[in-house]
Parts: structure tokens; sequence; C-alpha cells
């Protein structure tokens, strides 16, 4: 199935599932007979199938993967999918940031592509809004932070973390600078900055660390 965008002429930022439906009926039988069962079962919650080459996570060393793209990109559920493959390669400490604590909620962890949506049910994590965590089926726990509080940042630690938005965050670099001190844990700790491209000295400097992945994307790759 990775040959299918080239074997249709798609460019290179449709997705394995965009290429798919613009297969004839006969192309797309065929191509169902070299998947498996357990394939077919699960091709819906599969975001290699399902992504966009630049919504995969880049490979390298890098520390920080900044996504900046219009609104419909997809960043939100790019997220979302990425947390799901830390925790499933084993990260048991990640910080969820947003501009305020009802982005988190409603956008980042509970959203239409939000982190919930990302896992199948059987493997659904569980959300305690009141203690602001989600728990994972490997046992791996997500804290729920505000940007709006940057002070609650400092002091927990983590070894990954989702950013949102960070070029709305009120108190933008206080809680960037907080967030950074307890970014510490595990042999390879990683970072997901996903946000509306704004020229903000923040996004400039974290743009400028030479541990960062840029990448940048248009409303209008997701248009299919």
């Amino acid at each position: 199935m990775g040959s299918l965008k080239s074997a249709v002429g798609l460019p290179q930022t449709f997705s394995k599932a965009e290429a798919f439906a613009l297969l004839s009926a006969e192309e797309r039988q065929e191509a169902y007979r070299g998947l498996s069962e357990d394939q077919l079962l699960n091709v819906a919650y599969d975001w290699s199938w399902n992504a966009r080459e630049n919504q995969i996570i880049p490979p390298g060393s890098w520390t920080y993967w900044l996504i900046q793209g219009g609104r419909g990109f997809g960043k939100t559920r790019t997220g979302g999918e990425t947390v799901r493959k830390w925790v499933d390669k084993g990260y048991q400490r990640i910080h969820l940031v947003g501009a305020t604590a009802s982005d988190v909620r409603d956008v980042m962890v509970q959203g239409e592509s939000g982190l919930l949506s990302c896992f199948p049910p059987a493997l659904r994590p569980i959300y305690e809004p009141s203690k602001r965590l989600v728990t994972f089926h490997t046992g791996a726990v997500a804290y729920m932070f505000s940007a709006d509080e940057p002070e609650r940042l400092r002091g927990p630690q983590c070894e990954a973390f989702w950013a949102d938005e960070i070029a709305s965050w009120r108190f933008g670099q206080d809680a960037w600078d907080n967030l950074l001190f307890g970014f510490r844990l595990g042999n390879d700790p990683r970072g997901v900055i996903t946000t509306t491209p704004k020229p903000i000295k923040l996004l400039k400097d974290i743009i400028a660390d030479p541990h960062t992945h840029v990448t940048r994307a248009s409303s209008y790759e997701n248009r299919a």
C-alpha cells in the first residue's frame, strides 16, 4: 500500500487514504487483497495510513518538532497522534499545554481530532477532568496545563510534551520557560509544538534553536 501515491501519480502531500479513495473500484479491491484481517479492522486508527507525510514524526535527533500550519491542516490530530506514538514507544510522563484550560480540554483532549479520538475503543485513555489527568493503557500519564497559569508548570517534570497554539499563549515566554524547566526526564525527551504561524519572538527563537525540526504547511493540503 505504500506505493499507492506513486502508482496513481498523486503528490506526496496526499495521505495513503486520500490516494486510495481516488482509485477505481477494481484497484481498491486489488489493494484490499493485500491487507491482512487486522489491517482491515484497524485501518481507521492507523495513522500511517491516514496521515500525509508531513504529519508523520520526522526522523533524526531533534528535540522539538514545530508544526506551523494554517487552519484545517490537521495540526491537532498530528499532535494527538504524536502523543499516541510516544505512548506506544514507552514514554511514561507527558505534558499537554494549551492556551487556556478550556482549550486543553475541548480541543487537545476531547475535541473531534483530540487525543481521546486517536485511540481505538479498546485502548481509549481514561480522562479525569478533576485531576487534569489522562491515563493510557500502558500506564503512561499525561498532565494538562494552561499557559494562562505559567507557575503551575514550574516543578512538574516530563519526558515529552505537546504544546498547542503557542503563538496565542498570553504569557507565552513565561509558560514556555517553565515548561522547559521540567522537561528533563527520559533518555530521549521530545516535544511537539502545533501552532498557527505568527511573527513573534518566541516562535522565532524556537525556529532558530538547532534542536528544532520545522514543518510548514498550508490549509490547502487537507482539501481532499
